[in-house]
């Protein structure tokens, strides 16, 4: 995988200002992950993610990259098979906006420490990006793109909502070899993943889509050919149109 400096995105999109690269750098941040924050805020939102004119529980994701000794990473939770929604889904760490939050960025933050157990004080938000929609559950949901500058020891916070927590390489994510496209129980298809000995799929998978095609690190690989899950694969609750 070559993490590209500057590189132009798919909608030509170019650097991100001077000003925010020397604040970025002087926190650590390398400058691929300031290019992908200054195009991240403008990334297409797919038809069946658009929310709805009115209504939804408003919710954030916190997308986190981090330094990894396999390279970049991505933090991912997987939930626990028990749960009423989304049991057994591989997805960012979140959860809904309380009141007290403010927003989108400490409710992402909040949501990340309780499940993961990270420390938010080592975290840096860089972009907030376009308002996605899970109307399975009815969740406006908003991912917060964030870097890692303190990593610390993660583990689920609630084993009775949380399976698992582990940081996924870019790289593997990237790799042609671990992507395929799904079809639901619905009939509709989209972007999946298989890493980690996890199947990421649903919203997660949309998004990770999308954030590697902006940037640049989306290799070719056979989007036009759907995979059968098996049944071992298959998540718990198999869902229905709009998961």
């Amino acid at each position: 995988m070559s993490l590209r400096e500057g590189s132009q995105n798919q909608e030509g999109n170019g650097q991100p200002a001077a000003g925010a690269l020397a604040r970025h750098a002087a926190d650590g941040v390398p400058p691929w992950l300031s290019a992908l924050a200054a195009a991240a805020p403008r990334m297409a939102v797919p038809e069946l993610r658009r929310p709805p004119g009115a209504g939804g529980r408003a919710a954030a994701v916190l997308v986190l990259f981090g330094a990894g000794p396999s390279g970049p990473d991505l933090l991912l939770i997987e939930r626990a098979a028990e749960l009423r929604n989304h049991a057994g889904q591989p997805a960012f760490p979140g959860g809904a906006i309380d009141e007290s939050d403010g927003g989108p960025v400490r409710a992402a933050l909040r949501e990340a420490a309780e499940e993961t157990g990270l420390d938010p004080d080592g975290v840096h938000v860089l972009a907030v990006l376009p308002e996605l929609y899970i109307w399975r559950s009815d969740f406006r949901v908003t991912p917060v793109l964030a870097w890692w500058r303190s990593p610390g020891p993660v583990s689920p916070g609630d084993p009775g909502e949380i399976a698992a927590v582990v940081r996924v390489p870019v790289a593997e994510l990237a790799s042609p070899a671990n992507r395929m496209m799904i079809r639901y129980p619905s009939g509709h298809a989209g972007p999946a993943f298989r890493v980690a000995g996890l199947v990421v799929w649903g919203f997660t998978a949309v998004v990770l889509d999308q954030l590697l095609a902006l940037g640049g690190w989306e290799q070719p690989w056979d989007s036009g050919t759907l995979t059968a899950l098996g049944p071992a694969e298959q998540p718990v609750g198999w869902p229905p149109i709009g998961s």
